[in-house]
């Protein structure tokens, strides 16, 4: 049986993949209080997923590479053209 938070994590990171999302946005939607429902931090804290900062912009939520990884491992990146690098890894084209 595949782990329900690992599911919905992966469910946060397909979801930010399709489009940039801003901090505020990926908060209001994916937040929870739920102490056993931790999937924004579950997702931060495995590298699949970083904040960012441009200057004059809101802050944004984007994919790392090892949520990239973890979306092509779980074959959830179909609509998404991917490449492999030469160290092996997908890359978005």
């Amino acid at each position: 049986m595949t782990d329900p938070v690992q599911a919905l994590v992966l469910d946060l990171v397909e979801w930010v993949a399709a489009r940039p999302r801003t901090y505020a946005e990926v908060m209001e939607a994916w937040r929870t209080s739920c102490p056993r429902l931790t999937v924004w931090e579950d997702a931060v804290d495995r590298g699949l997923l970083v904040r960012t900062a441009v200057i004059g912009a809101p802050p944004g939520v984007t994919v790392a590479a090892a949520g990239i990884d973890a979306l092509v491992e779980a074959g959830r990146l179909p609509h998404l053209m991917v490449r492999q690098t030469r160290h092996g890894r997908a890359a978005r084209v």
